[in-house]
């Protein structure tokens, strides 16, 4: 896939390495070039918009309101503040644990005469409530059912108010921008790079993302000179906790684009939650019905534009934003990769379970060669227009309620190319633990029987359990506890599986697993070349190839799966948004547990959403503070 990009090649040497004698210098690896884009240059400007001299050094901070800022506001001191953080955040006090501590601390203090912040610790959960710094306060927008009501008494699910929690996602990416922290670890101008043999290096930091889509802004002039910031989206509807019955949620995070992977792993403010999605309930009965599941869906993707709303004018038209490194820029805004597993990208893209969300492949031979046409927004129009709805779900996998996706009413996003490769669930979780070890306990216990099987199964166990200093996996997959795996176990199974079944399973399954596990570590490389992707490409096909042992041996009738089929769009993704490793759902799931089960916990355990985002505003930082219900 090449993508027109008329750029300025820069030359130099990787900053970590060695200093090389000239005649080695062509050879080193590690010398690179950089295509940069010529019209985004990401120039400073001042805080209208005025581009600045070169080499302009940034305003200081109080130039903004003409004061000095106060660093611990609204607390007194840095003492407050630790003592704080340090019950609040870390040791996740109790308030009675907290009380006793600032009796101490006055005892402590009061032969000296002094005297303490707080009296209790309602008086500092005040406190910790009044901060507003990096303020984007919470909302609600509160949904109903508008649709005609049948005789009788309506169903519960139409009389009910649904509540959208979100915030400000302008605010929000301006408050991300504005951190100092992110200084090195911001790309500014969309660039392509190249090691000294002209091969291409694809790198978790999104920075050559949608080139073709760049050239389409910088068509306008009043974008020169101005900054991209494509705008990573993910959600995932989650479960808090199970023992207090079930209660879930589905948050919504953003990050801007231009992080490199580091920060956008580093559990900090390079992912936060801009939304949490109401969800709707009903009987078993009541969500089959054709209102129902066109209601959900259509309060699904609202909430999404609705969400997004705000950075829409900016789209077109460039603001002025401060950047990590203290300078003002114009940037203009888009919506980049969206994260999702594969049912959060069904209702993304609106199509039906079992086709693929990229193209339009038969969902009974999925990687059937040249017949897959990609999806799109005019595409897809254009048949809702010519087909009647049952022939929309049979022959192209669009939903017949007819539920567009939200992306459709904003400039330059097309949903089916944004929704980016996942690691965790479609080649971790999905391909190796659902399938593919699944296949082999279902084949071991079809051709031995189920007590020669379980010998088999003790022996292999045996061979992972004798690895030297392997990590904590649970036993062999045989049953609950293979349910319970997480990602982290079944990576750590990925490194020794293929020599724990040597000898136990046919030789092509070998070599199946073999062509799937080198797929899956070239995937994972932080940095990959364009020969990498052809090595890629050369391990699908292989997979491919001799995946065709199962159907052989009975295990399946066919393979024709989504999570499976994805894998053949990982070369375009990669092209469009670099290593898939920035790009993961494990990054939104590990928000999951700082932001959903310990704040859960800390509260009352009732699905009480205003305190649990008041517990969230003041656990993780400034830019999740503000609190407006």
């Amino acid at each position: 896939m090449n993508l027109p990009f008329d750029g300025v090649r820069q030359r130099y040497t990787c900053p970590r390495c060695p200093k090389l004698t000239p005649a080695s210098e062509e050879e080193d690896e590690h010398r690179h070039e950089t295509d940069s884009h010529p019209k985004l240059t990401a120039r400073p400007c001042d805080p209208v918009g005025n581009f600045l001299p070169p080499y302009s050094p940034p305003p200081p901070l109080s130039s903004l309101n003409g004061q000095a800022p106060n660093s611990w506001e609204p607390f007194e001191s840095r003492t407050e503040f630790d003592f704080a953080h340090f019950h609040f955040v870390e040791l996740q006090s109790s308030a009675r644990e907290i009380t006793t501590a600032l009796d101490l601390w006055a005892a402590a203090v009061l032969k000296y005469g002094g005297d303490i912040p707080w009296k209790n610790a309602d008086e500092l959960y005040a406190s910790i409530d009044s901060i507003q710094h990096g303020d984007a306060p919470w909302k609600v927008v509160r949904l109903r059912y508008r649709g005609p009501l049948p005789a009788g008494t309506p169903p519960k699910w139409m009389t009910e108010t649904y509540e959208l929690c979100t915030r400000n996602v302008r605010t929000v990416l301006h408050n991300q921008l504005a951190t100092a922290d992110f200084k090195d670890k911001f790309n500014y101008t969309p660039y392509r790079q190249y090691n000294a043999q002209r091969k291409r290096f694809f790198e978790p930091d999104v920075r050559s993302l949608l080139t073709a889509l760049q050239d389409t802004i910088a068509q306008d002039d009043s974008t020169h000179g101005s900054t991209f910031i494509p705008y990573i989206a993910g959600s995932d509807k989650t479960t808090v906790s199970v023992a207090t019955g079930h209660q879930e949620y589905h948050p919504v995070y953003g990050s801007p684009g231009n992080l490199t992977g580091v920060a956008r792993r580093a559990h900090g403010n390079g992912i936060l939650p801009i939304a949490f999605l109401p969800i709707a309930k009903t009987s078993k009965r009541q969500r089959k019905t054709i209102a129902f599941q066109k209601f959900v869906r259509q309060m699904y993707h609202a909430c999404l534009a609705r969400v997004f709303e705000p950075l829409k004018a900016g789209m077109t038209t460039p603001e002025v934003v401060r950047c990590p490194d203290g300078h003002f820029r114009r940037v203009i805004y888009g919506l980049g990769p969206y994260i999702a597993d594969y049912p959060e990208q069904v209702w993304l893209s609106c199509i039906v379970q079992g086709w693929c969300p990229k193209c339009d492949a038969p969902p009974n031979n999925l990687d059937v060669p040249g017949t897959r046409r990609l999806r799109s927004h005019p595409k897809t129009d254009f048949l809702i227009t010519c087909f009647d709805p049952g022939t929309l779900w049979d022959d192209f996998g669009i939903r017949n309620d007819l539920v567009v996706p939200f992306t459709h009413d904003f400039p330059r996003a097309e949903i089916y190319e944004l929704l980016s490769p996942d690691l965790l669930h479609q080649i971790i979780k999905g391909t190796f633990k659902d399938h593919l070890v699944e296949w082999v306990m279902q084949y071991l216990h079809g051709t031995h029987g189920e007590a020669r099987a379980l010998e088999i199964i003790a022996d292999i166990d045996h061979r992972i359990a004798a690895v030297p200093s392997f990590p904590g996996l649970r036993r062999f997959p045989d049953g609950r506890d293979f349910q319970q795996w997480t990602g982290d176990d079944s990576k750590a199974l990925m490194k020794v599986y293929l020599s724990a079944i040597a000898g136990h399973v046919p030789s092509e399954m070998v070599k199946c697993i073999s062509a799937f596990l080198d797929f899956c570590y070239l995937v994972r490389r932080n940095a990959l070349t364009s020969d990498t992707l052809d090595e890629i490409d050369a391990a699908l096909a292989r997979f491919h190839t001799h995946r065709d042992i199962f159907i052989a041996t009975g295990v399946r009738v066919s393979i024709s799966l989504p999570r499976q089929h994805s894998m053949v769009h990982y070369r375009p993704s990669i092209i469009l948004f670099g290593s898939p490793n920035g790009l993961c759902s494990s990054i939104t799931e590990s928000k999951h547990i700082t932001l959903g089960a310990k704040p859960y916990l800390r509260g009352s355990q009732i699905w009480y959403f205003a305190q649990y985002l008041r517990i969230i505003c003041a656990l993780f930082g400034p830019h999740l503070r503000g609190l407006q219900i």
